[in-house]
């Protein structure tokens, strides 16, 4: 499974950092172009290599971690997704003021959704804070928790496969409609908590 990243910020880094860390390679793209990303691809060369966004969203599996207001303009023009794996790694927020997004009464995960026409859109990798995204998942003597919500169970699988495999105690907290509102930030009760589960 080819694994790609669009937006280079703190959460695309952060997953980034994680895949290099288990020898998994992805193409990790921002608006800037390659050029810009070659500190962080030479920090985790071999396994992560920068693509355009054109070139990222041709994976199997997209992450996408944007600011929410340059959603729109980083998937503009993009191709039908045609069924491919898209996580939607967003928070209705930004700062400096941190005043959350209009979404007039719609769940940040089904606004995402209707910018990937085609994707199967799995939420997750948006509650944790960066750092801990990148960290050791087992730095507490257990397994860090990360959670994940979809309406697709075989790409809810996969991602949950993926979690797996970066060490992440994956819980699946089912359909968007209950997931995403649990871990949604802000107005969720999950994000930022850094739970582990032991045993």
């Amino acid at each position: 499974m080819t694994i790609g990243i669009i937006g280079a910020g703190k959460i695309g880094s952060a997953f980034a950092r994680a895949l290099a860390r288990n020898g998994i390679s992805a193409t990790i793209s921002n608006s800037r172009g390659p050029d810009t990303l070659q500190d962080l691809t030479e920090e985790l060369s071999p396994h992560i290599t920068a693509g355009t966004i054109e070139e990222a969203a041709k994976a199997d599996l997209v992450l996408v971690a944007v600011p929410w207001s340059k959603l729109p303009k980083a998937l503009v023009d993009l191709p039908d997704w045609a069924g491919r794996i898209v996580i939607d790694a967003n928070n209705p927020i930004e700062g400096p003021l941190f005043k959350p997004a209009e979404l007039n009464g719609r769940l940040s995960t089904e606004v995402f959704a209707s910018l990937v026409p085609g994707a199967r859109v799995v939420k997750a990798f948006n509650h944790l804070l960066a750092h801990l995204v990148s960290a050791d998942p087992h730095a507490e003597g257990g397994s860090r928790v990360l959670f994940y919500s979809g309406d697709d169970a075989q790409s809810k699988a996969e991602v949950g496969a993926l979690i797996s495999k970066l060490g992440f105690a994956g819980i699946d907290l089912g359909p968007i409609s209950i997931g995403g509102k649990l871990a949604q930030f802000p107005g969720g009760p999950l994000p930022v908590l850094n739970l582990v589960k032991f045993g």
